[in-house]
């Protein structure tokens, strides 16, 4: 019988050692983050204690294809209202943010939760240029998003604040702590504290960092392991310098991605990790490894 943490993890499952890679949700590209100080429910859309307008936006929200969270600031909670909302679109190069405080969540029904979904800024706040660092600290979800990224939160919002907010459910507890930034949807996975540092302070540049990268939500699974493996053979680590152009087939995954004027073409494969706790380890878990990869030449692009 497999030896389980407090988390409910195998041992081991927060040494930095197991693959993150291509492991962002693939189904958000529209947010709509509500303030909401807790406590929250084992999942969103059961809605949260206190205004019944927050949980019927929360599932207007899921309806339109809109990903929402409950956040809140780390180690600080103000009742309600006033209410901090922020809305956004993170796939593509035409990424945005508006916020918008509320003295009565009610006004959550004028949103255009349809435009957001659509990619298009409804208007709803005023444009927000700072971004909007998540650190999901999830508990009642899952114990290690409590564990692991409630320090977390609390470490980095001494330092970036007032960037960082504590969110609900962000996908991928085994990979707490998890954070995410936004409005360019990137992920990170199983992060210490100075992982953490130089992954927010590469996003502040317009930068990733490969260590420790999930993904970029929005994308195919496939398609974040061909990014991610472009970016690691070509050095470019800018948020929106690579693009996956096409991908294509069942695995092995055949991609085409675009870096400045090179193309590439590029062979992915999902396969099961071995071991991927340690020895004994009784979960089923996959990643990406490359097969092929090759530069083709500009007449590609036409």
């Amino acid at each position: 019988m497999t030896r389980r943490n407090s988390c409910g993890h195998c041992p081991g499952s927060h040494s930095g050692d197991r693959p993150c890679l291509a492991s962002a949700t693939a189904k958000a590209r529209g947010w709509l983050l509500i303030e909401h100080p807790g406590p929250w429910p084992e999942r969103v859309e059961q809605g949260p204690p206190g205004p019944a307008a927050i949980t019927e936006a929360v599932r207007a929200a899921r309806a339109a294809g809109v990903r929402p969270q409950l956040i809140r600031r780390p180690g600080r909670r103000r009742g309600i209202p006033p209410v901090q909302v922020y809305v956004g679109y993170s796939h593509g190069e035409r990424v945005w943010l508006e916020g918008r405080e509320l003295a009565d969540p009610a006004e959550l029904a004028d949103l255009d939760l349809a435009a957001v979904a659509a990619g298009t800024p409804p208007k709803f706040g005023e444009p927000v240029a700072d971004p909007l660092l998540l650190v999901c600290t999830h508990g009642k979800h899952n114990a290690c998003c409590a564990q692991h990224g409630a320090p977390l939160a609390r470490f980095l919002s001494e330092r970036f604040a007032p960037f960082v907010w504590e969110t609900t459910h962000v996908g991928g507890d085994r990979f707490a702590a998890n954070l995410v930034c936004l409005p360019h949807g990137v992920y990170y996975g199983a992060l210490d504290r100075d992982e953490a540092v130089r992954a927010v302070e590469a996003y502040l540049r317009g930068e990733v960092l490969l260590d420790r990268l999930r993904g970029r939500a929005g994308y195919p699974e496939p398609a974040q392991a061909a990014e991610h493996f472009v970016r690691e053979h070509t050095g470019v680590r800018g948020v929106t310098a690579v693009t996956v152009e096409s991908v294509s087939g069942t695995s092995p995954y055949h991609a085409v991605v675009v870096v400045g004027d090179r193309c590439y073409r590029i062979v992915v494969e999902r396969v099961a990790q071995t071991d991927p706790c340690g020895r004994g380890c009784q979960e089923n878990l996959e990643t990406y490894v490359v097969r092929d990869l090759t530069l083709l030449n500009e007449a590609a692009l036409v």
